[in-house]
């Protein structure tokens, strides 16, 4: 029975770091910027958008965030909500292509978001909420490229954008869909509300953590696989001792 305890612990050891090493991706996976809700009407007016800015370093906190807002297809009426320990600097620019509203002609848009003055420790994440007045109805999506640096000088840049089809790059930007207004009812995204509902929130969530939860799967497999080959070896190991030396 040595044989098979030993192969049991040799077993369990590889499951065991199999299992860690899924956990460790899933985490991976999950621990960039991201926009909240993920999708929403095109044109949708009086909304807020949610970045979620997750610490991902072990040793240094996050003191500063970037958020770049497209100016080809530009987000409108612009308004920061206070963090506690935050300030908010917001740049505006002049617009290529003046944008005509039932307000008028708009020829200047938000263009940048920096904050700075607080911190994020490793470990945690913080939320920065931005309302808008209206979208813009011309584009399928928004990228807002962001910079998240941090006290030890280092800069992640979450620029990168993912081709249609291809995988998720590795350092990705933020991405808000918009969705044609006859499909913001089929879709659950907010059309015209002054926050995102529930179902648009949860939503938003099941679509940033969907690599995690493949990838916990994944660790399922391994764990069961892991089973099988330690019942296999209990098999083995008695079928071989009750055989004459």
């Amino acid at each position: 029975m040595s044989r098979v305890r030993i192969t049991l612990r040799r077993v369990g050891a590889v499951t065991a770091l199999a299992a860690a090493g899924v956990l460790a991706a899933a985490g991976i996976a999950s621990a960039h910027v991201t926009v909240h809700p993920d999708s929403y009407a095109k044109g949708a007016t009086d909304g807020v958008l949610t970045f979620r800015v997750p610490n991902e370093e072990d040793t240094a906190s996050t003191t500063k965030v970037q958020v770049f807002l497209p100016t080809d297809h530009p987000v409108l009426g612009v308004l920061v909500s206070p963090r506690d320990g935050w300030s908010a600097k917001v740049t505006n620019t002049k617009l290529k292509t003046p944008v005509k509203t039932d307000d008028g002609t708009i020829t200047d848009a938000v263009s940048e978001i920096t904050w700075t003055g607080g911190k994020i420790d490793p470990g945690h994440y913080e939320d920065f909420d931005v309302a808008f007045g209206q979208l813009p109805e011309d584009t399928g999506q928004l990228t807002f490229k962001t910079l998240q640096t941090y006290s030890d000088g280092k800069t992640v840049r979450w620029i990168e954008e993912a081709a249609q089809g291809d995988e998720e790059p590795e350092n990705p930007a933020p991405v808000l869909k918009l969705t044609a207004k006859n499909e913001s009812d089929e879709a659950g995204v907010p059309a015209a509300s002054a926050s995102p509902s529930k179902a648009s929130v949860s939503a938003a969530s099941d679509s940033s953590d969907s690599t995690a939860r493949g990838l916990g799967v994944a660790g399922l497999v391994v764990g069961v696989l892991g089973l099988a080959a330690a019942a296999f070896a209990i098999v083995r190991g008695r079928s071989g001792g009750s055989r004459p030396e």
